[in-house]
């Protein structure tokens, strides 16, 4: 099997026949693509949980507030009749 390798050193390895420069920008765009794709999925979907909790407790404070001022009117309901 490595009668097939064609390099008789490592830096020959790292120079690739000539083709140095071409070879690790492929292989260095293929690692940020790959980087890329990988952590964005995860970055976002902490952003869209983030998200949706804040909402909720947006949510919540808005019912709550809409259930104080139900009862604040409901009093004021009661002590209008009584008059």
């Amino acid at each position: 099997m490595f009668d097939l390798i064609q390099f008789s050193s490592v830096g020959e390895f790292l120079n690739m026949g000539g083709y140095a420069f071409n070879v690790w920008l492929v292989y260095a765009l293929f690692a940020m693509f790959f980087s890329v794709n990988l952590t964005y999925p995860l970055i976002r979907k902490r952003q869209i949980v983030l998200e949706q909790k804040r909402r909720l407790i947006l949510n919540k404070e808005i019912v709550s507030q809409n259930e104080d001022n139900n009862e604040v009117d409901n009093l004021t309901f009661r002590v209008g009749e009584g008059t």
